[in-house]
C-alpha cells in the first residue's frame, strides 16, 4: 500500500529530492571505485522494471497534456489544431495499449484500449457539451465517466494488477475530475486556472503511473526483472517527467504567443518559469544552493531566448530570429553542457550534442506554429517531449554515479 500513497509526483519534485538526498550539502565525490560506482547507477537506474515504470508515467503525464491541448484547441474554435492534437492523443492511447499488451497479451491490449478510447471520446462530449452550453450534453459526459469508464477501468487494472479495486477507482476518479476541471477553465478562458489545473492534473497522473507499474512489474517479474521503487529509478522518473513538462509547457506558450493569446501565454509563461524553479528546486537538494543558483540563471536565460526567437517569428524578423538562434548555439548549449558535465561527469560533448537537439527540435516547433502548420507543429511538439528522455535518462545515471550516497 505504501506505493499507493507515496507522492513523487511534478508538484512535489523538489520534496522528493530532498527526502531521497538525505545526507545533504554539495558533495559531488565517492568512495566507491569508478567500476563499482558504474555498475550500481546501471543497477539502480536502468532495469526492464525502471525502463516501464518511466515509460508509463511518461506516457501517462502525456496523456494529460495531449488531452489538455486539444480540449484548449477545440474550445478557442481552431479545429486543425484539435484535430492534430486528438490524433496524437489517440497513438498515445495506443502506446499505452501496447506496453499493457507487452504485459498480459493481445487480449488485454485490446481491452484496454476499448476503455481507453472510450474514455477520451467521454471527454471529447463534455468539452463539445462546453462549447455548445449543453448542460445535458455535460452532464450525460460526466455520467459516462463516472459510472462506465471510473469502473470499467478500476476492474480490469485491478484484476490485471492485484492492485484494490476501490483505490485504483479513486485514482481514476481524481484523473477524471482534474481533467474535467482543465476543461471548465479553458471554456471559462480563466488562463492562471489552466496552467495551475494542468500542472496539478499532470503531477497525479503519477500517482497512477507508480502504483501500476510497480505492481506489473512484481507480478510479471519474468517479463519485467529488476527494482521499479529505488530512489535512484525514482530519480529518472521526476527528471523524466520534469522535462517532458518543460517541452510541453514551452509549446503552449509560444503557441498562446503566436495566435495573439497574450493572456494565455502570460499564464503558460508563468506555469513555464515555475516548472524550471522546480528543476532548479531539484539540483539546489542535490549540489547545493550556488549550483542551484547557477542553474537558474542558465535555464531561465534559455527560455528568454526562445521567447526572443518566438517574438521574431510574429514579427518576421530575421534579425531577431537569428540573434536568439546564436544565443542558444553559443550562449546556452555550452553553459549548460558545462555545468551538467561538471555536475555529473558526463561527456561535454555528448551533453552538448543532446542539448543541440533540444535547441534545434523546439525551434521546429515554433517554425511549425508561426507558419501555422498544425498538424506538423502537433507532431514536432510530441517528437520534442520525446527526446527528452534521451536527456534525463543518461542524467539520471550519471548523477545516481556521481552521488551514491544519497540514493542508497
Amino acid at each position: 500500500m505504501k506505493a499507493l500513497i507515496r507522492l513523487v509526483a511534478v508538484g512535489v519534485t523538489a520534496a522528493f529530492f530532498a527526502a531521497a538526498c538525505s545526507s545533504g550539502g554539495s558533495s559531488t565525490s565517492s568512495t566507491s571505485s569508478p567500476s563499482a560506482t558504474s555498475s550500481a547507477a546501471a543497477a539502480a537506474t536502468s532495469s526492464k522494471a525502471a525502463d516501464l515504470r518511466t515509460k508509463l508515467n511518461i506516457l501517462l503525464g502525456e496523456h494529460l497534456i495531449l488531452a489538455s491541448k486539444a480540449t484548449g484547441a477545440a474550445l478557442g474554435g481552431r479545429t486543425d489544431e484539435y484535430q492534430a492534437y486528438g490524433a496524437l492523443l489517440n497513438q498515445n492511447g495506443t502506446d499505452i495499449g501496447a506496453m499493457v499488451g507487452a504485459a498480459y497479451g493481445p487480449d488485454a491490449e485490446m481491452k484496454f484500449n476499448q476503455i481507453w478510447s472510450a474514455h477520451n471520446g467521454f471527454f471529447v462530449d463534455y468539452t463539445v457539451g462546453k462549447a455548445k452550453n449543453d448542460a445535458a450534453m455535460q452532464q450525460k459526459a460526466v455520467d459516462n465517466l463516472t459510472t462506465v469508464y471510473i469502473p470499467q477501468f478500476s476492474e480490469f487494472i485491478a484484476g490485471a494488477t492485484g492492485l484494490p479495486k476501490d483505490t485504483v477507482a479513486e485514482l481514476t476518479k481524481t484523473h477524471v475530475l482534474t481533467t474535467k476541471q482543465i476543461v471548465d477553465d479553458q471554456a471559462a478562458k480563466n488562463w492562471p486556472a489552466v496552467s495551475t489545473d494542468v500542472r496539478k492534473a499532470y503531477a497525479h497522473m503519477q500517482m497512477i503511473g507508480d502504483p501500476l507499474s510497480e505492481a506489473i512489474a512484481k507480478k510479471q517479474s519474468d517479463k519485467f526483472p529488476g527494482d521499479a521503487t529505488n530512489k535512484g529509478v525514482g530519480l529518472r522518473v521526476s527528471l523524466n517527467l520534469l522535462l517532458q513538462e518543460h517541452l510541453y509547457l514551452a509549446s503552449s506558450a509560444t503557441s498562446a504567443a503566436l495566435g495573439g493569446r497574450q493572456d494565455e501565454f502570460a499564464a503558460a509563461g508563468k506555469a513555464l518559469n515555475d516548472n524550471g524553479t522546480d528543476l532548479g528546486a531539484a539540483i539546489g537538494s542535490l549540489y547545493g544552493a550556488d549550483a542551484q543558483a547557477k542553474f537558474n540563471g542558465i535555464w531561465s536565460a534559455h527560455n528568454g531566448f526562445f521567447v526572443d526567437y518566438t517574438t521574431g517569428v510574429a514579427k518576421s524578423d530575421q534579425a531577431a530570429k537569428d540573434k536568439a538562434v546564436q544565443n542558444l548555439t553559443t550562449v546556452y548549449i555550452p553553459q549548460f553542457s558545462d555545468f551538467i558535465a561538471g555536475a555529473t561527469g558526463l561527456p561535454n560533448a555528448a551533453v552538448a550534442d543532446l542539448t543541440k537537439t533540444h535547441v534545434l527540435t523546439t525551434k521546429d516547433i515554433v517554425d511549425a506554429q508561426g507558419a501555422k502548420d498544425y498538424k506538423g507543429s502537433a507532431t514536432k511538439d510530441r517528437a520534442a517531449a520525446q527526446h527528452m528522455e534521451m536527456i534525463a535518462d543518461p542524467l539520471a545515471t550519471a548523477i545516481v554515479k556521481k552521488l551514491p550516497q544519497k540514493f542508497e
